[in-house]
């Protein structure tokens, strides 16, 4: 990272904190349907966000300027920084009240980044990335194509990621236009954030996945490996999409901070018990991590009829599997690789004796990932509710492992609950369960040959190993 960069800063600030900045690496046609999605929900709301952006060049701001006309009527201010060149100031754009350009000096770093902060009440979203240098490229050497230029970066909706981002952006304009920076720091003390709605998640969600199919589809390069990195690239930004949102929902749970990575920690150490196959605990362990998504009931913004096409596993007529649509697992129907994971989700309200939802599945005919992620979530709940007590560890395994254990054969697998015994009983003697954060920006870790027909790769991308138990 280039020295004095928002980015470098970011993650300066960041890189011994107890929440590390995970970056990726995106191509320009990611970065340009990203960009155009969370802009273009600005048009949506009446909530005048505080919007910075860089644009590198002055040229690649004209390329936009047009939209940016739009934006600025929904849009409390507007700052575009870039170095400046032809035409960059003269645009009309340029010449509205609320738009202030900041014309950056060549050798400023920051003029090697692309930026989108979005500040407002209720809506924040931001990409930050920096374009990677001639060395950072390698062997393979420079594109020869636009669309091919990469960025090291990430995007998230987290309110505090943005706002702090927004501060180290006004500093760096404060050594441009001092007044202008002093302007920008009242808006944004005026500016009281808070996480999205549900709701809104989804809508924005939608948008990003729509948005990045339709750069997949519009996708033209003469090198076949290079259309498939670019294609790769788009889908791991669709999955994060959705990892972003169940995020987002886990932090909106005052109470209950990071109740999806506990629950994946457990499920992946009971597939693990049970000799389950690696790429069925993987999908499973995604499935545990998006599994909060389910209870959403007002996500109709991310199902569209062309969305519903009949190939679903749960509306074949052969399939014992058909049901209601669940919203909330419908919404990852959208992407095909998301599929099996909405089906584990959608069962995981089934009940064994078969007075569950949303099909009074009973028994074996219930998905074994569904069994597993139902008996999990409840066993974490358990520990959540037993911890505010002032109780030892052993206490609050043994205790939530008996409030699962009145539930077998009712609501839970026998078997299962075994499994989970065994589990509890390591706990009890020492087992370090580590949470395991799922490295966002890295969306292609999930990935698998056996349920991605279009691959006969089996690509995977590490996930970060955050130290932390399930207790504490």
């Amino acid at each position: 990272m280039l020295q004095g960069s928002i980015l470098q800063q970011l993650e300066a600030s960041h890189r011994h904190s107890s929440r590390p900045i995970h970056f990726g690496v995106y191509y320009k046609n990611t970065l340009v349907a990203l960009c155009h999605a969370l802009e273009d929900h600005i048009l949506t709301r009446n909530n005048a966000p505080l919007v910075i952006t860089a644009f590198q060049e002055g040229k690649w701001y004209l390329e936009e300027a047009v939209r940016y006309a739009d934006i600025a009527q929904h849009s409390q201010q507007i700052v575009i920084m870039a170095a400046a060149d032809a035409g960059f100031a003269e645009h009309p754009t340029s010449q509205l009240s609320n738009v202030n350009l900041v014309a950056l000096a060549t050798d400023d770093p920051v003029a090697q980044e692309w930026h989108l902060m979005i500040l407002s009440p209720d809506y924040t979203a931001m990409v930050i990335c920096q374009e990677l240098s001639p060395d950072d490229y390698g062997s393979e050497g420079l594109p020869t194509s636009d669309l091919e230029r990469k960025f090291y970066g990430l995007w998230t909706f987290e309110p505090e990621l943005v706002q702090e981002t927004v501060e180290l952006a006004i500093a760096h304009i404060k050594d441009y236009h001092p007044e202008l920076a002093l302007k920008l720091t009242q808006y944004k003390e005026a500016i009281h954030t808070h996480i999205s709605s549900s709701a809104d998640v989804a809508t924005v969600v939608a948008r990003v996945v729509d948005y990045l199919k339709t750069g997949q589809d519009n996708l033209s390069i003469p090198v076949a490996s290079h259309q498939k990195s670019l294609d790769r690239n788009l889908v791991s930004n669709e999955i994060q999409a959705f990892l972003r949102m169940a995020q987002l929902i886990d932090l909106a749970d005052i109470n209950h901070h990071g109740v999806a990575t506990e629950v994946a920690s457990v499920v992946e150490t009971m597939g693990q018990l049970l000799d389950i196959p690696a790429w069925q605990i993987k999908r499973l362990r995604l499935a545990a991590l998006l599994h909060r998504i389910g209870s959403l009931q007002n996500v109709d913004s991310l199902i569209t009829p062309s969305h519903l096409t009949t190939d679903y596993p749960e509306k074949a007529p052969s399939c014992p599997l058909a049901c209601p649509l669940v919203p909330g697992a419908q919404a990852l129907r959208i992407m095909p690789r998301l599929r099996a994971i909405a089906q584990i989700i959608t069962h995981q309200t089934e009940w064994w004796n078969g007075t569950g939802e949303p099909t009074g599945l009973a028994g074996d005919d219930i998905p074994l990932e569904s069994r597993i992620l139902s008996l999990a979530a409840e066993f974490i709940r358990q520990i959540n509710q037993y911890k505010y007590l002032g109780k030892s560890e052993g206490e609050i395994f043994s205790q939530a492992l008996d409030q699962c254990r009145q539930q077998q054969s009712t609501r839970f697998d026998p078997k299962l609950v075994d499994t989970l015994s065994l589990l509890v009983m390591g706990l009890q003697q020492g087992l370090d369960l580590s949470v395991i954060t799922p490295k966002v920006s890295g969306g292609l870790w999930l990935l698998d040959s056996r349920w991605d027909s279009h691959s006969k790769s089996n690509e995977q991308i590490s996930v970060y190993s955050t130290p932390g138990r399930i207790y504490g």
